[in-house]
């Protein structure tokens, strides 16, 4: 069964305002790429952050889900990884859920929901001649009615987990729920929703507290960014204007990125209160009071994130272009990208040096096992079969971000010396192979730990 893009369903619904970008702080590139957009988006393709295409690097540019490279796949799993853990670890009180993607409930009925429909039905009704424009109208309706719908965020899968939740804390409060995954939104007037990976965490509070809670996550989430980065000015924070609040909320907060091209949001908070809270819940306060003090219905603070613009984020702001003289006076470019060591995909690559290709080959294999066993990611290097000179391959890691390059070599075979080189400070080593992996292991850590 495939779903269909139902226009007239979709152009009632607004994309949430998380994830819209902030347009009263955006400037349009010109036509000469005067942003480096185009720049940026090659080297995301050729560092296989990004699989080539100019409609999957628009994808990419709107903050929207696309055809990931492989180091954008791990990129966004690290990236994803590091939020879980500082939400979930943040607090004893923060519970993780899943809630189903697709939902029971009609596109009509709820908040945050698109209709989908059997494309084959749907052709089915439009041949039918004997109907009248009136009659197909209404079939039309009735199927849009009958449809069943997809998330555009995960707010209401929080709210209705709400109530099973509360055993979990004995009705105490606070308390939240995490969860991240696909989410659906209509895409700029074309009529098919767009794919994003979202976060979402619903923190559920006294409602004399909720302000101050608000602020908590904001500092929280802002410092969380900014850890990752290159240049940590490059995020902060900005109050939404009272003209761009959603309904039923007070307050919003959002966090966001200065990309080359203007300010792009990369996560919203709000300030909700409790009436969606109680439409869930068919506004039975008796089973939604919990403790705080005093028995009160819960307000909740949401935290939604977009987690493929946080990618392009990351990927802008440590991508570096250096320039640099030789001993001879000639001036050299240097591209890289300086990933925190915790986002980056590959933290070493293996190669060959000079030597018995089939002994090196075999220890650069020792090595990879002994890496992926102790949960470093290694490029393999010294399985390519196009020549490449050293300067060539450190040239080509710089652009993918890798941390570390080790060359096996001749002197590897005889005294177990390693060359290791540095993407950072580009100062080769010498180490022995058997000090290699708690090398990164301890490197990686300190990053992490900073």
């Amino acid at each position: 069964m495939l779903s269909h893009c139902v226009r007239s369903v979709l152009c009632t619904l607004k994309p949430p305002r998380a994830l819209q970008p902030c347009r009263r702080h955006r400037s349009t590139p010109s036509s000469g790429d005067a942003h480096g957009l185009g720049l940026f988006m090659q080297l995301c393709v050729d560092g296989r952050y990004v699989s080539p295409g100019q409609a999957n690097a628009e994808l990419f540019r709107r903050g929207a889900s696309c055809v990931y490279g492989t180091l954008g796949v791990e990129l966004r799993r690290n990236l994803l990884e590091q939020w879980w853990h500082s939400v979930t670890r943040s607090s004893a009180q923060v519970f993780g859920i899943n809630t189903l993607c697709r939902s029971k409930e009609t596109a009509t009925d709820g908040r945050g929901k698109l209709g989908i429909v059997d494309s084959g039905y749907l052709k089915r009704i439009i041949e039918k001649q004997e109907l009248s424009k009136e009659q197909l109208i209404q079939e039309m309706e009735k199927l849009i009615h009958r449809s069943h719908s997809l998330r555009t965020d995960f707010l209401q899968g929080a709210l209705e987990e709400f109530v099973p939740s509360l055993d979990l804390v004995n009705r105490k409060l606070p308390f939240g729920l995490a969860e991240f995954g696909p989410c659906f939104l209509p895409s700029d007037g074309s009529g098919c929703p767009a794919e994003v990976t979202q976060t979402s965490l619903a923190w559920f509070c006294s409602p004399r507290t909720s302000s101050q809670w608000l602020d908590h996550w904001v500092q929280q989430r802002l410092k969380w960014w900014r850890k990752f980065a290159l240049s940590p000015s490059d995020f902060s924070s900005i109050e939404v204007p009272a003209e761009e609040l959603e309904e039923a909320t007070s307050r919003g907060v959002r966090i966001v990125y200065s990309f080359p091209w203007g300010q792009e949001p990369l996560e919203t908070l709000w300030s909700r209160g409790h009436t969606e809270l109680l439409q869930t819940h068919k506004g039975v306060h008796s089973k939604l009071q919990c403790r705080d003090g005093r028995k009160s219905v819960p307000h909740v603070v949401s935290v939604t994130g977009n987690m493929d613009r946080g990618v392009m984020a990351f990927l802008s702001n440590s991508l570096q272009q250096l320039k640099k003289e030789d001993g001879k006076q000639k001036l050299l470019r240097r591209t890289v990208l300086k990933l925190h060591p915790v986002l980056a995909p590959v933290k070493v690559a293996l190669d060959i040096g000079r030597g018995a290709s089939m002994e090196l080959r075999q220890v650069c294999e020792g090595l990879q096992q002994e890496f992926m066993d102790a949960k470093l990611s290694a490029w393999p290097g010294y399985l390519a079969t196009l020549p490449m000179s050293m300067e060539q391959l450190n040239a080509k890691y710089d652009e993918m971000g890798v941390l570390f390059a080790v060359v096996v070599s001749d002197n590897t075979l005889e005294s177990g010396l390693l060359q290791v080189r540095s993407r950072d400070t580009t100062i080769r080593e010498t180490k022995h192979i058997s000090e290699i992996k708690n090398f990164l292991s301890r490197y990686i850590s300190a990053a992490d730990n900073l």
